[in-house]
């Protein structure tokens, strides 16, 4: 009964205009306050997943009835931030769960904002990337979300100009736009927030 209290004051903080987000730090019902998303990437699995309501459900897409006979599909929803992620591409709960949770990390680095650093660059920049445009790290390397976030943190910090971003991180535009685009949810969300900005999108 009180899950469904909770998402019942879900929708109507919804309807009414009240953010969510804010909603539930605010209230104490998860956090007294909500961390960066710096600081959500630190954490670790079962500490991330405790902040989080997971479902299992069957999925309805392609691969057979097989796998639509058990709730082998995973949903997971951060709720101090609202992001929510699904994963039901295999037949085992177990790895979809553990697919959900690559997903969340990804998401949380692309759309929790965090402080952008001043004057410093931060280490694991200079751990995961290459002047060549290129990561050293892959993607399935825990650092890789915290990567991707920091570059978006620079990137705000620079008014989304890629020119600006670049010379911060001693990179010349080209190979830090062939950065952005060798993720495509990052490409994705830079192009949006140039958008957002009254800047043309990259191309």
């Amino acid at each position: 009964a009180f899950r469904e209290w909770i998402w019942r004051w879900k929708e109507f903080t919804m309807r009414v205009g009240f953010p969510f987000v804010a909603g539930f730090g605010r209230l104490g019902l998860i956090n007294k306050q909500t961390l960066s998303g710096r600081e959500l990437l630190r954490l670790d699995d079962e500490h991330l997943v405790r902040q989080c309501e997971v479902d299992h459900y069957r999925s309805q897409g392609p691969g057979g009835q097989k796998r639509n006979k058990t709730s082998s599909a995973v949903r997971i929803r951060h709720l101090p931030s609202g992001v929510m992620v699904t994963a039901s591409e295999e037949r085992s709960q177990h790895v979809n769960k553990a697919r959900a949770i690559r997903r969340l990390r990804l998401a949380i680095a692309i759309h929790v904002e965090s402080p952008s650093y001043e004057d410093s660059i931060p280490d694991v920049l200079a751990e995961g990337i290459k002047e060549d445009g290129t990561f050293r790290i892959s993607s399935k390397d825990p650092r890789y979300c915290q990567v991707i976030h920091e570059l978006l943190c620079i990137l705000r910090a620079s008014e989304m100009a890629v020119g600006d971003a670049a010379q911060r991180l001693n990179m010349n535009t080209a190979p830090f736009v062939k950065l952005l685009q060798s993720e495509e949810k990052l490409w994705e969300r830079v192009n949006q927030l140039r958008s957002n900005a009254g800047l043309k999108p990259l191309r």
